[in-house]
């Protein structure tokens, strides 16, 4: 059976404007904890970002920062990285990704703006080209992905997404159900 060791999560470095985003944060935070998965994240101690970290390491839980050096007074307060128990700084955007995609056995997509979008864009396409096949969840609160995941089937249908067999996100409403589905699909692809 496989088992999942750490989930990479994707979320803004604001707060957002629906107290929700930031209590899922958390409680996906605790979650972790709770089932001994280490979070590899952005770094951030601000923001959704700062909340998650905070719900794993509220629950005795273990968390990876990634950030690029010039991030390091942006998104992260310096007195508040010890949220994080392994601080790992890079040269840039292109290697905290990768970097980030090493560290973990799955995705998850919490609310967030342009940079969120952008980094779970490049694993739905990374798996459309069979690079992995991790599974990628949309943390669906209260609603927030359904634009986009009405572009992504606007897009499918069209044509535009290829091999859609590889590119089939999780959309999961509830914060609590994201931790079990992770692990069924994981189960799941190593039965496969």
């Amino acid at each position: 059976m496989a088992q999942i060791q750490s989930i990479c999560v994707y979320c803004g470095s604001s707060p957002g404007h629906n107290p929700l985003y930031i209590k899922a944060a958390e409680q996906l935070g605790a979650a972790f904890a709770r089932n001994h998965i280490r979070l590899v994240y952005g770094g951030g101690t601000k923001g959704l970002m700062g909340a998650v970290a905070r719900g794993v390491k509220a629950n005795g839980g273990a968390v990876t920062g990634i950030i690029p050096h010039f991030l390091l007074n942006k998104e992260a307060a310096e007195e508040e990285l010890a949220l994080v128990d392994d601080l790992i700084v890079t040269e840039n955007m292109h290697e905290r990704k990768r970097r980030m995609f090493e560290q973990s056995d799955a995705f998850v997509t919490l609310p967030g703006g342009i940079g969120t979008l952008e980094e779970i864009a490049e694993m739905m396409t990374w798996a459309q080209l069979g690079h992995h096949v991790k599974p990628l969840v949309y943390a669906n609160i209260n609603g927030f992905w359904n634009p986009v995941l009405t572009l992504f089937d606007h897009m499918k249908a069209e044509g535009f997404i290829h091999s859609a067999t590889r590119v089939k996100p999780l959309v999961i409403d509830m914060v609590e159900d994201i931790v079990p589905q992770i692990v069924t699909a994981v189960q799941t692809n190593s039965n496969a």
